[in-house]
């Protein structure tokens, strides 16, 4: 079954881009921007997309693409960029990305009290949504955003109906697949009618994506911590630019670890929270070096101890999952898996392979840096070689779902030294197309069995049929859920 499916999601996309090319591109091929159709002919993922939000009818597909390619041309979207967008509209506020939601979608605010009905700025307000659209679209390739329109202190100069076709459409048309759902908050009496307009717009499949909520309940979509005060919540975020506020990876974490002290106080509560295991600090220089585990109650030999490591990591390393990228081999592709509350939060390893035949520096980023220890950080890898970077939550702080991690790479040249140093100027001299980023999703496994993505004993000692299974099954009901809206 799985077999068929695979050779017909295969067969549509080749009909559609055989169709598209013949019946469109070819008589008029000055009507799109030439990088759509290329990207057409390359990105699976686009083309589904399309297809799915048209129910795999090709026909319909088609046309969708074309209005699709044409609006894409028309805005230049490809050539957006934060230049593109007039000032003052970026220092307003009234749309920006920040937070997540608690199904772990990004969250695209929607401020309409910031909203004047001004024909003359109408097409640079939608330059701004696109804007973001697009940057998040390129940046997450298909994960769905929520829309949070927030009504509340909205008066009746912010009511535009034009404005809100443009965004029901960019989700319905443009962007198909990205809207898991629109949260409308405290919505005036003044707007009901509008907002039965708001609904043919959508379609009847897509009405039930259609959330009114008010200060309770609000909550049942966005936990408190991503909420402002006036929904009820406890973010403190206050919008400000620059610089763009959806940069969650501004911050790095710790370059090349912590510093000393810090090392000596993670030591302390790792032993206190995972008994006779934990991680043993390693310097710059030692990074990209297998990592060692220490027993707080025996000593034995490095000899020994490398022996014990060598076949943990073996069985640990087995790759569930690959993201093969240009320059590095990332597992897991998508996800990194920690254990529940329950059963305790348990580190988790990401190993990077270097594919090309150079010394690829990389390092690693993430949306709370205050909530995670990562060993390396911020190194190299050698060509061919594979290095680990262990992910552990510190100081007893919970793993979220909304949490992300980013891996970025660049290839160096062979002259070039891998010290702290080297590394640091390194990053501020990489052109940014030159850089490889890849982001990883945090998963909670609500079961206390282990897996092979532990640093447990007990997950070492785990069948290679079980892991897998377990992996299988959490993948597997990603995939539905991803696929589920329409």
């Amino acid at each position: 079954m799985a077999e068929y499916h695979a050779q017909n999601k295969a067969k549509l996309i080749s009909e559609t881009r055989r169709r598209f090319e013949a019946e469109y591109v070819t008589d008029k091929p000055d009507k799109y921007d030439p990088r759509d159709v290329e990207r057409l002919q390359q990105d699976d993922n686009w083309v589904e997309s399309y297809l799915l939000w048209r129910h795999n009818v090709v026909d319909e597909t088609l046309k969708m693409l074309d209005e699709s390619f044409q609006w894409r041309k028309e805005m230049s979207v490809n050539d957006l960029t934060e230049s593109s967008i007039p000032r003052w509209l970026l220092e307003i506020g009234g749309i920006y990305l920040h937070g997540y939601d608690k199904e772990g979608n990004k969250l695209f605010w929607i401020r309409v009290k910031y909203h004047v009905k001004d024909h003359k700025t109408m097409l640079d307000k939608k330059k701004l949504i696109a804007f973001w659209l697009e940057r998040y679209a390129k940046r997450e390739n298909g994960k769905p955003v929520t829309v949070m329109f927030d009504l509340s202190e909205t008066g009746i100069n912010s009511i535009d109906m034009d404005f809100v076709r443009f965004i029901i459409n960019c989700f319905k048309v443009y962007y198909p697949k990205y809207l898991s759902k629109m949260v409308i908050f405290d919505m005036p009496w003044i707007m009901n009618a509008a907002f039965k307009i708001v609904k043919s717009w959508l379609g009847p499949e897509a009405v039930s994506l259609l959330k009114f909520t008010s200060k309770n309940e609000v909550q049942d979509y966005v936990s408190v911590e991503y909420l402002p005060p006036h929904m009820g919540g406890t973010d403190p975020f206050k919008y400000s630019y620059p610089p763009l506020v959806d940069d969650d990876f501004q911050t790095p974490l710790c370059e090349n670890g912590p510093i000393a002290s810090e090392d000596e106080a993670s030591s302390k509560e790792d032993i206190e929270s995972d008994g006779k295991e934990t991680l043993e600090t390693v310097s710059n220089e030692e990074q990209t070096t297998l990592l060692k585990k220490i027993n707080v109650t025996e000593h034995t030999s490095k000899a020994e101890e490398n022996e014990k490591v060598d076949s943990k990591m073996k069985a640990f390393k087995k790759p569930l999952s690959v993201f093969k990228g240009p320059l590095l081999h990332i597992s897991p592709a998508e996800e990194l898996y920690f254990g529940s509350t329950e059963s305790g939060e348990k580190k988790t390893l990401i190993v990077l392979t270097n594919v090309t035949k150079n010394v690829v520096a990389f390092k690693v980023r993430t949306t709370a840096p205050e909530k995670y220890r990562v060993k390396p950080s911020n190194s190299s890898c050698d060509p061919g070689a594979s290095v680990d970077i262990v992910v552990s939550p510190h100081g007893g702080l919970t793993v979220s779902a909304q949490d992300r991690f980013l891996i970025m790479a660049a290839e160096m040249e062979q002259s070039s030294g891998t010290g702290p140093a080297e590394l640091t100027q390194f990053w501020k001299e990489v052109p940014r197309n030159k850089v490889m980023e890849h982001r990883l999703r945090c998963h909670i496994v609500e079961s206390s069995k282990p897996t092979t993505l532990t640093l447990k004993d007990s997950g070492f000692n785990m069948s290679d049929k079980t892991s897998e299974d377990l992996y299988l099954q959490f993948a597997t009901s990603r995939r539905e859920n991803d696929f589920s809206t329409p």
